[in-house]
């Protein structure tokens, strides 16, 4: 880690976008720092680059010819004046590479030293440390030995994290395949494309273990977090501290954090990852030697800030000799731009609106107005709760995003406010990365009861936004008729508004207590309901206490050209053909669920499968081909 002579930090970029790149611009603003951002082209207006006191840009759109190019931000740095780096979570922040050319360049790295990151940096070397250094760990599995008896296997990325790069595999004969994926996407997402392969536990707890270490020798655990509930391995709420655990097993996963953080000779904030078999016995998963997504929950039941004392460290400053002590629980549910009922496919579009009710923390790398769009992570937002107690603090994260408006792109969030009330994460004993492949078709089952309802109130609404008489009529006429899209249900509702008040086909006795373009009062069977009602174009939403409604309005006299033919695969997201199956080609006959072609979208590779047996009768689509959400991909005749 490299220092100024002073050993005071003046100015910091931020070598990262997003969430991330605004939080450490929070703490650097609280502290008298300036703030340095760098951009792509797809950034020129986002939220993080108009927050800072300057920015610069990096030419380009994908994250390789950007946010990886480590020379290019060592560059933007030095003709910024910075005079320190810190590198967020993702892109360049675990290269010892890139921390080794910060330093060369005279600037201060805000991080491990690089032959820290080096050591961790592949995480079979890494485990080859931890074994040294006496951690528990799984032994790896060696792919041409694979037995049947090894299975279910698990295929990582030796670099980077964040799910990419990992497979699971139950069945031998998919295990090359699923290698060659998996190499595919980590090289794709960290230019590096080595895998390994270990154990896969059935039913293991993700815990890992916050660590913060000085150059004076004093290394502190700032406990544990439980980080179980993850789709495609990655996360999706974690909370500090980890539930259930005895305290014989925190203090051993206390105490091999610090012998890992020694073995290495580590500064600054790091995490130490392990996964806990549902027998209690603890393995080292890897060592994250940056921030965190999740440091949040640690930073609220220890009423600390850690980009504040990853500053200190890296300006040389010793840690007191203890840390606090904790209090309190703390939860976290990430935000994301996709559907999991779709397959967890993400979405882009403008955030019309990102309004979460006050009391909780949001951490988010969005403003109202800003576009997702598919060459980045879709992660919109981090909703922390803090509470005296765990049920009190799940019981407040639920609320807040079960009211919170969210207008643009679908997100995760009835999935999560579901997952926080379920029973076995309420009650703290399903807490396992199996979680979702248990529950998930369940978790996110349409909920239709008031839509109906809904739609009234959006078209109430409109007619009052679209009419200079309110919607209102004096003399008798026909039917108001407006049709409205959610799933695949169209709600057709035919409403009257005269001298004697609403009257509403298939909803006797509502009534109409209050009316403007973006607020509806109805009575209904005697009780007072608002919603509050949005439109975007042809976008209506609503919200209310049955629970927030995205619509689409429908013209009254849809277009007969729309169709399309039957068996077309369709580009269920703009991304990038990435690979078409070997030897594929149009008048093949294909099985039910054969894999047909690989596109790559915000770092994430997604499979396109065959939708049944058949023949394949077209195949449009070509290997480097940028698609956006339609493009036909292939057809296949039954």
């Amino acid at each position: 880690m490299t220092t100024t002579d002073s050993g005071e930090i003046r100015s910091v970029l931020v070598a990262n976008r997003g969430e991330i790149a605004r939080r450490v611009f929070r703490t650097c603003r609280e502290l008298g720092i300036a703030t340095v951002a760098v951009y792509s082209d797809a950034d020129a207006g986002a939220a993080h680059v108009r927050e800072a006191d300057a920015a610069v840009r990096l030419p380009g759109e994908a994250a390789g010819e950007t946010y990886l190019r480590g020379e290019s931000i060592v560059a933007a740095a030095l003709a910024a004046g910075a005079d320190a780096v810190h590198p967020g979570y993702g892109f360049l922040s675990e290269s010892a590479e890139f921390a080794g050319a910060v330093g060369e360049a005279g600037l201060v790295w805000v991080g491990p030293p690089p032959a820290a990151i080096a050591a961790m940096a592949s995480k079979t070397r890494a485990k080859e440390l931890m074994a040294a250094a006496g951690v528990p760990l799984l032994a790896p599995v060696e792919p041409a030995a694979a037995a049947a008896g090894d299975l279910p296997l698990l295929v990582k990325a030796a670099a980077g994290g964040g799910g990419r790069g990992m497979r699971i595999v139950r069945e031998l004969d998919a295990l090359e395949e699923e290698l060659a994926s998996a190499r595919a996407e980590a090289a794709a997402a960290f230019g590096d494309g080595e895998v390994f392969v270990e154990p896969y536990v059935e039913g293991g707890r993700h815990v890992e273990v916050q660590v913060l270490a000085d150059a004076h020798g004093t290394v502190w655990t700032l406990g544990t977090r439980d980080c179980s509930l993850q789709r495609r391995h990655q996360k999706v709420i974690e909370e500090a501290p980890a539930p259930g655990l005895s305290d014989a097993l925190r203090d051993t996963l206390h105490r091999a954090a610090v012998q890992a953080a020694r073995a290495i000779g580590y500064r600054g904030a790091g995490t130490v990852e392990f996964l806990v078999s549902a027998d209690g016995r603890a393995y080292f998963l890897e060592m994250n030697t940056r921030l965190q997504v999740e440091h949040p929950v640690t930073e609220e039941i220890y009423r600390l800030d850690l980009v504040a004392l990853q500053l200190a460290v890296a300006e040389g400053r010793p840690l007191p000799a203890e840390p606090p002590a904790p209090h309190g629980h703390a939860v976290e549910a990430r935000l994301y731009a996709e559907d999991p009922a779709a397959g967890w496919q993400p979405q882009t579009g403008t955030v019309h609106r990102l309004d979460v009710p006050a009391g909780v923390r949001l951490d988010s790398g969005v403003t109202d107005g800003d576009a997702v769009t598919v060459h980045y992570d879709p992660m919109l937002a981090k909703v922390i709760a803090w509470a005296p107690t765990r049920a009190e603090a799940v019981r407040k994260l639920a609320g807040a995003l079960e009211r919170a408006r969210l207008h643009g792109p679908a997100t995760n969030r009835d999935l999560l406010v579901r997952s926080l009330r379920h029973p076995e994460f309420a009650g703290a004993d399903g807490l396992d990365t199996g979680f979702y492949d248990r529950h998930l078709s369940a978790l996110t089952a349409p909920e239709s009861a008031g839509d109906a309802l809904c739609a009234l109130a959006a078209a109430l609404a409109d007619a009052h936004g679209r009419s200079r008489f309110g919607g209102f009529r004096n003399v008798p006429s026909g039917p108001q008729v407006k049709r409205y899209a959610r799933a695949d249900t169209v709600h057709e509702v035919r409403y009257r508004l005269g001298r004697d008040g609403l009257t509403a086909e298939g909803h006797p006795g509502v009534r109409l207590l209050g009316l403007a373009a973006e607020a509806v009062v109805l009575e209904v069977d005697g009780l007072r309901r608002p919603f509050a009602v949005a439109r975007y174009g042809d976008q209506v939403y609503v919200d209310s206490a049955l629970g927030a409604r995205a619509f689409t309005a429908l013209p009254r006299f849809p277009d007969p050209a729309a169709r399309t033919e039957p068996g077309s695969l369709l580009a269920p997201m703009p991304g990038t053909v990435v690979r078409i199956a070997d030897g594929l080609a149009e008048g093949d006959r294909v099985a039910a669920g054969q894999p047909l072609l690989w596109l790559e979208a915000m770092k994430m590779e997604h499979r396109i499968s065959a939708p049944a047996a058949g023949t394949l009768t077209a195949l449009p689509a070509r290997t480097g081909q940028q698609v956006e959400v339609g493009t036909l991909l292939a057809v296949v005749t039954a």
